[in-house]
């Protein structure tokens, strides 16, 4: 039997930090508010889309795993964020890393977009269809927030995590994985008229109706992710004191704590960086799963543990067994272009939009 070992990994987050206080500046907030609710302190905003976090995540993961792009067979691109729709976003990364040999597309499952897509191209290359693939997850999900309503506005950020997979005979990589979505309750977290149901030409150009209710998003993310974390454990036969690792969705750490309270799970086993980046998206997992590595969290041959759910409400876990390499292999030199704004800078045009379209939204409520 194949089995996809994960041979490298690499992460961008862009340099532009935006703090609690920065949000104080414009919001009804303070930095207490915002980490007692969600532990998060800042969180980064790109100067770039989300095909050049992919990009630079892509080029750092097959520097690490020691390929070149024209070695991959496979690039799957796990976004709800993409540049453009038509053609895919893959299209674009594919391009810009050369990996002229691979098939490509883009996969939507919100923040379990990453895990989402690791089990896919895992499932192709335990089939025999490719050798060599790279899962990304990225996500730019400021670009649709509101900035006029501190809830939701305050917990996302940008970035991006790739990792290659590579076939094997050893039993390493993703061994078992459970994902679904509770569909039902798709509307209470959306971006309601990101797509084609948005009528053209109407409206404020620019604002995106952001539904977000964070109360029935816990409940059902617990459960959600809950069930998929004892299904793998089950499928494994294992308990959770096997766990080495666990590496959750960096959503809130209250959902985390509450992940690892079920798991009675020591903290120390914890990879958690919620504070440094806030929410990513399908950023999230890649990202933290590369800063486990970079703090020597993981060992050799050990059994890490994976969990997520995002818009869909789409939910999934896995367990990873690691191979025999901790390292990366080789090391790229290359980063972001320079950027001379900061992170205020390059949202005051959305923050203006946003302040805009909540003056027009009350306007025509008193006309009403």
């Amino acid at each position: 039997m194949k089995y996809a070992n994960i041979t490298g990994w690499g992460k961008c987050v862009p340099p532009a930090v935006l703090t609690n206080d920065d949000l104080a500046t414009f919001l009804d907030t303070s930095d207490e508010w915002i980490y007692s609710r969600s532990g998060i302190k800042e969180r980064r905003i790109s100067h770039v889309t989300t095909g050049g976090l992919s990009t630079l995540a892509a080029k750092r993961a097959l520097a690490a795993a020691g390929l070149d792009a024209t070695e991959i067979d496979l690039l799957i691109l796990g976004t709800a964020c993409p540049d453009t729709l038509i053609p895919n976003a893959a299209s674009f990364v594919q391009k810009e890393i050369g990996a002229d040999n691979a098939a490509v597309f883009d996969l939507n499952a919100a923040c379990t977009g990453f895990v989402y897509g690791l089990s896919v191209a895992t499932a192709m290359i335990r089939s025999g269809v490719i050798k060599r693939a790279l899962v990304i997850g990225a996500d730019r999900i400021p670009y649709f927030l509101d900035y006029s309503q501190r809830e939701v506005a305050v917990l996302f950020g940008d970035g991006a995590g790739a990792v290659v997979l590579e076939a094997t005979d050893q039993e390493c990589g993703l061994v078992a994985e459970k994902l679904g979505c509770d569909g039902a309750a798709r509307d209470v977290l959306a971006a309601r008229d990101s797509g084609t149901i948005r009528e053209r030409f109407a409206g404020i150009d620019g604002y995106f109706d952001v539904n977000f209710e964070g109360q029935e998003i816990f409940k059902r993310a617990v459960k959600g992710m809950g069930g998929a974390v004892s299904s793998v454990l089950e499928q494994r036969q294992l308990e959770p004191e096997h766990i080495d690792v666990l590496v959750p969705h960096q959503a809130n750490i209250r959902i985390i704590e509450t992940l690892m309270k079920r798991l009675r799970m020591p903290a120390e086993k914890v990879m958690i960086n919620i504070e440094k980046y806030g929410n990513t998206s399908a950023g999230t997992v890649p990202i933290a799963l590369c800063e486990a590595l970079e703090q020597g969290m993981i060992k050799p041959g050990d059994t890490i543990l994976t969990a997520a759910f995002g818009a869909g409400l789409t939910w999934g876990a896995g367990i990873i067994k690691w191979g025999d390499r901790v390292t990366p292999l080789q090391v790229c030199d290359e980063e972001l272009p320079e950027n001379d704004k900061s992170a205020l800078e390059l949202l005051a045009p959305w923050i203006k939009g946003c302040k805009a379209a909540a003056a027009a939204r009350a306007a025509s409520q008193a006309d009403e």
